[in-house]
């Protein structure tokens, strides 16, 4: 037996754990054209919570006693597929649980060598093409521009900031906690950092950009957004990637209206999702390995031991208690 995590109820406003149950289920064998994954690593994400809630989105809701699924990292233990070899690392999304029997084409082979096998979901993976896609594709930040990047500690927010210091800007970094301040300055070189818990965004974003935002990659959404608008300077561009403040909200979110500041600074504002750019993964990922090996780029990992903890490794993300990408650990590679 193996145990395995369902939604049971439609959170209202912050998800709790008496919205998930953990339950038994058999193992199953693989039949052909099959393998038996075991999960090593499952990835916790923000977006999970919008699937949760049974609305039209760009990715179906979660059913109701279903198991939820994300990003996992597994090693087939049994194969029926000229694809895969026992002991091969695979990546797919798939269900919370300990075991899964996936048909081949669900996952594919990743070299643990080269990487740590969890960096598949961070940096090499989605949160890490996110980023990657986001600021190069929509944000296009060009030497000399100021970047500001909200969620800047995150797993995604971390890897914009990088890669804007890359292509030659000027990063402001927001983030929830001295330690993260402290790791955006002293560890990612960002330029400047703001702690939103303790310091008025608004002042301190124009101390930090004195010559107004060029790219604003919107990671919160809410009141820091706010402060941003009107330090935009002409043709700002802002990537949407997520507005984590209001996904537990059970009320519309309303602030202040965005179309003056954008008619008037001629800005361009565009959401997205990874999805979008998915003819497109092997470049991102291609330079972003590129990127790592040099060690160009720097990632944090908050991993949570153990199946029994994802639950709550997925509700702390509301309480901003991760630095960069979280993880649950599940088994070891053998």
């Amino acid at each position: 037996m193996q145990k395995q995590i369902k939604l049971i109820n439609r959170p209202k406003g912050t998800p709790t754990k008496d919205d998930f149950k953990m339950i038994s289920g058999p193992i199953e064998s693989a039949s052909d054209g099959e393998v038996v994954v075991k999960t090593v690593y499952i990835s916790v994400d923000p977006y999970l919570r919008g699937r949760m809630n049974d609305t039209k989105s760009y990715i179906p809701p979660f059913e109701l006693n279903e198991m939820i699924s994300s990003g996992v990292v597994g090693q087939v233990i049994q194969s029926k597929s000229s694809l895969f070899e026992k002991g091969d690392v695979v990546l797919g999304a798939l269900p919370w649980q300990e075991y899964s029997v996936v048909k081949e084409n669900a996952v594919r082979k990743i070299d643990h060598r080269m990487a740590p096998a969890s960096a598949y979901l961070s940096v090499l993976g989605m949160t890490g093409l996110t980023a990657y896609f986001g600021l190069l594709d929509i944000g296009k930040p060009k030497e000399g521009e100021t970047v500001v990047v909200s969620g800047a500690a995150g797993a995604v927010g971390s890897i914009v900031g990088q890669i804007a210091k890359l292509k030659g800007a000027h990063v402001v970094g927001i983030a929830g906690s001295e330690e993260k301040v402290k790791y955006l300055l002293d560890e990612l070189g960002f330029d400047a950092a703001i702690n939103y818990k303790t310091q008025d965004v608004a002042e301190a974003l124009r101390e930090a950009c004195p010559n107004g935002i060029d790219v604003y990659f919107e990671n919160v959404g809410g009141e820091i957004s706010d402060a941003i608008f009107p330090l935009l300077n002409n043709f700002a561009r802002i990537p949407v990637c997520g507005a984590i403040s209001s996904y537990n909200n059970e009320q519309a979110d309303v602030g202040p209206r965005v179309q003056g500041y954008l008619i008037k600074t001629s800005s361009l504002m565009q959401g997205f999702t990874v999805g979008n750019y998915s003819a497109r993964f092997g470049e991102g990922a291609k330079e972003l390995a590129t990127w790592l090996k040099e060690g160009k780029l720097k990632y944090e990992e908050t991993i949570t031991e153990g199946f029994d903890h994802t639950i709550d490794a997925f509700l702390d993300l509301f309480n901003g208690a991760n630095l960069g990408k979280a993880i649950v650990k599940v088994a070891d590679i053998e």
